[in-house]
This record gives structure tokens, sequence and C-alpha cells, in this order.
């Protein structure tokens, strides 16, 4: 197994431990800090695996497939507890969570038809502002609640903008046959 590969797999075994502190309070007033570090350092290894697999020629089905499953696992895991903390609405988790298997489910059909779909920039802004929204509810900063709100709605608008646009750039699909 190839470096990338390790560091998606990390990503994903450092999920239930990113869990498991910003639900349970293990480690006391740290808590939430120790998860925040966590998040940080597993949403680092995403933009590291893909450079080092892209650079050195690393790139492997496994890494093709993993990468953005275990992407999609650590948002989802974060957004999802911080609806049990009261943090974020669950109807835009919801919103989130949809594009997602939309897109995964294009990009399933997409590659039954031999083609490959990738990123764009507005994913790329979306997965941004997602992960910056999830640093700073984690965080919970009363000092910077509006800026928190702020970036929370902009993550929203980019998640629905990067499914217009990949929806559009792509209808042909949906009525390709193979």
């Amino acid at each position: 197994m190839n470096l990338p590969n390790k560091l998606t797999i990390a990503r994903v075994i450092m999920i239930p431990f990113f869990v498991l502190f910003l639900l349970t309070g293990l480690g006391g007033a740290a808590s939430k800090w120790i998860a925040l570090a966590i998040f940080i350092i597993a949403s680092l290894t995403d933009l590291l695996d893909g450079h080092i697999a892209r650079k050195y020629n690393l790139v492997t089905n496994f890494g093709k497939f993993m990468d953005p499953l275990a992407d999609k696992l650590l948002v989802c895991a974060a957004m999802i507890c911080l609806v049990e903390m009261g943090r974020l609405p669950a109807w835009i988790v919801i919103v989130i969570i949809s594009r997602e298997f939309i897109i995964s489910g294009f990009r399933l059909i997409a590659s039954d038809n031999g083609r490959v779909i990738a990123a764009s920039y507005w994913g790329k802004f979306k997965t941004t502002f997602q992960m910056l929204m999830i640093c700073l509810m984690i965080a919970d900063i009363a000092q910077i609640a509006v800026v928190t709100a702020a970036v929370m709605w902009i993550a929203l608008v980019l998640t629905v903008v990067s499914l217009v646009d990949y929806l559009v750039k792509n209808k042909d699909v949906l009525s390709e046959q193979h």
C-alpha cells in the first residue's frame, strides 16, 4: 500500500476519535480543541494524499474510490455531530448530504459509461467552506458567531451552486447508453 492510500486510511481511522472527543467530553475542557485538531489533521491528509498521488504517479483504483469516500465520511460525521450539539440546523446537513448522494450517483452512471468526471472549482470551494464552517462551529467562539453564520450560509450556497454546475455540465451522462 502506497503513502497516499495510507493517509486516506489514516483519515478514516481518525473519524471515531474525532467523534469521541467532540461528543463525549473525554478530554475534559480540552475536548473540543482535541476534536478540532483531529479534524484539521484529517482534512490536511486529504490535501496531502492527493498531492503526493499526482506528483509521484501513485494514483490507484483504491485511492480513487476511498479518498472521496473518506472525505464524505469525515465531513458528514462532523456535521451530524454538530446537529447533535445544536450548532448546525439539520435541514442544512440534509441539503449538503443530498448533494453528495446525487453527485456520487451521477459519477457512478458516468463510470458505467466509461467516463470520469473530475471535481470542479465550485466543488473545491464548497469543500473548503464546509471544512471552514465545521472548524468554526467546533471552536464555537461567541465573538465570531456572525462570521461562523456567514461561512455556514456561504457553504450552503456553494453546495447548491456546485450541484447545479455539475448537473448542467454533465447532463449528457443521463442520456448515454452502453
